[in-house]
C-alpha cells in the first residue's frame, strides 16, 4: 500500500513539474512571438524581410546544435546585445526572468526540436488552401530570381510570377533578383510651385518643413574657413547649390527634379576617385549629355578652384560648424 501511494505520488509530482515546465515554454513563445519574431522569423531560422536588409544578418538558431552555444551565453547576448549588429540589448522590454523564458524556448524549440513554431499561411489568417499558389512559391522562397527574362522561363514559371506578381508582391517585395539596382531614392515629381525663389527661398511652411528635400537645402556654414575656402563657399552656395543642393548632397527638390540626377559631391568614393584636378576640368567644361553645364565662361579659373577647395573643406573634412 505504501510503495503504491509513492508511486502515485510521484506520478503526480511528475505531471506537476512536467505542467510547470510546459506553462513556462509557452510564456516563452509568447514573448518570441511578440518581440523577437521580426529578425528571426517565426520559427527561428530568421527567413524574413527585415533580415534581407541585415549585415551581418540574424541568428539562424535552426542551424545551432545545443552544444555550439550555451544557455548563458544566450542570456547574455540578449541582455547585452552584439555591438556591431542589429541585436540590441533587452533589458529594456523583458526582465531577467522573461529573457530566461525566451531563451529556453528557443533552445527547446528550434535549437534541439527543430519545430516549425507558427505559419503564416494558414486558413486562420485568412489563407485557406494555400498550396493553390503553388506555382509561385518558387519566387516567394527566392529560388527563381524576379527578374529573370521571361524567355528564359519555362511555361509553368511564367504563370507562376504572374501568380505572385497578382497575389504575393505586396508581403514579398523583397524577393530574389539579379540586379538589385537602387533600393530607395526619393524622386521630385514636380518642379517648385509658383513664386518659389532659390535665393531667396521662403519661410518653412507646413508642405516644406515636412519635405524630404527641405533638410538639404540647408547650410552648415565653415569654421574659420581660410579666404580661399570662404570665397569657394560663396561662389558654391550662389552657382552650385541650385542643383547639387546648400549640403552638397544632390538630394534637395531640384536635384531630384532632375535626370541623370547631379552628382553627390559628398560621396568620398566618387570624390576620392576623382581628384580636385579632374574635378575642377569638369566644372570647367561640364558633363555632356547631362544637366551639368561647362563654367569656364562664367566663373575664372581661380575661382573653379576656390570652389573644388570649398568642397574638399565642406563635405570632406568634418570642418564645417554643423561639425563642431
Amino acid at each position: 500500500m505504501l510503495v503504491a501511494v509513492a508511486s502515485w505520488a510521484a506520478s503526480v509530482g511528475g505531471a506537476s513539474a512536467q505542467s510547470a515546465e510546459d506553462e513556462a515554454h509557452e510564456q516563452g513563445r509568447e514573448l518570441y512571438n511578440y518581440r523577437c519574431y521580426y529578425c528571426h522569423g517565426y520559427s527561428g531560422d530568421a527567413k524574413t524581410l527585415a533580415a534581407t536588409f541585415m549585415s551581418p544578418p540574424p541568428r539562424d538558431f535552426t542551424s545551432l546544435d545545443p552544444g555550439d552555444r550555451t544557455r548563458e551565453q544566450m542570456i547574455s547576448t540578449v541582455t547585452q546585445g552584439v555591438p556591431g549588429t542589429a541585436m540590441v540589448s533587452f533589458t529594456h522590454y523583458l526582465d531577467a526572468r522573461q529573457i530566461e523564458l525566451v531563451v529556453d524556448f528557443i533552445r527547446r524549440e528550434f535549437v534541439e526540436a527543430k519545430r516549425v513554431n507558427t505559419r503564416y499561411h494558414t486558413e486562420a489568417n485568412g489563407w485557406p488552401e494555400h498550396d493553390r499558389y503553388e506555382l509561385a512559391f518558387p519566387f516567394a522562397e527566392g529560388t527563381l530570381a524576379l527578374d529573370m527574362p521571361p524567355e528564359q522561363m519555362s511555361d509553368p514559371e511564367r504563370a507562376g510570377y504572374r501568380l505572385f506578381m497578382n497575389s504575393c508582391v505586396s508581403c514579398h517585395d523583397r524577393a530574389r533578383v539579379v540586379d538589385e539596382g537602387v533600393i530607395w531614392r526619393p524622386r521630385s515629381i514636380s518642379y517648385p510651385r509658383n513664386n518659389f525663389s532659390f535665393t531667396q527661398p521662403p519661410a518653412p511652411d507646413a508642405l516644406t518643413s515636412a519635405s524630404v528635400y527641405a533638410q538639404h537645402d540647408r547650410m552648415a556654414p565653415l569654421l574659420n574657413p581660410t579666404p580661399k575656402e570662404a570665397e569657394g563657399e560663396r561662389l558654391f552656395q550662389q552657382n552650385c547649390a541650385f542643383c547639387h543642393a546648400a549640403d552638397g548632397s544632390g538630394k534637395n527638390w531640384i536635384g531630384a527634379f532632375l535626370e541623370s540626377a547631379p552628382r553627390d559631391l559628398t560621396d568620398p568614393d566618387f570624390i576620392n576617385a576623382l581628384g580636385p584636378e579632374r574635378l575642377a576640368q569638369v566644372i570647367a567644361s561640364g558633363v555632356e549629355g547631362t544637366s551639368m553645364p561647362a563654367w569656364r565662361s562664367v566663373l575664372t579659373g581661380e575661382q573653379i578652384d576656390a570652389i573644388v577647395h570649398y568642397i574638399y573643406r565642406a563635405f570632406h573634412t568634418g570642418q564645417s560648424e554643423e561639425a563642431k
